[in-house]
C-alpha cells in the first residue's frame, strides 16, 4: 500500500509552532494513527457487525428523537 508523505510548506514569517500545528492537522486527516490502532486488536466479524448494528440503532433513535 503506498502512502504520499505529509509536507507542510514553509512560508516567509511562519512560526515554527503554526506550522507544527498545520503538520499535525494533516497528519490526523489522513488516518494513519487510526488505522493503526485498528490493527492492534483483531474483532471478528461477527462482533464488528454487532457493533455497527448497535450503533446504526443509536443513530436511528437519535434522528427519531430529532423529528419529535
Amino acid at each position: 500500500m503506498k502512502r504520499a508523505v505529509t509536507q507542510v510548506s514553509m512560508q516567509a514569517r511562519a512560526q515554527v509552532a503554526e506550522l507544527v500545528e498545520k503538520f499535525k492537522r494533516k497528519f490526523d486527516k489522513t488516518g494513519v494513527v487510526k488505522e493503526l490502532r485498528r490493527r492492534q486488536q483483531f474483532d471478528k466479524p461477527s462482533e464488528l457487525k454487532r457493533i455497527k448494528m448497535a450503533h446504526a440503532k443509536y443513530v436511528q433513535s437519535l434522528h427519531a428523537h430529532d423529528d419529535m
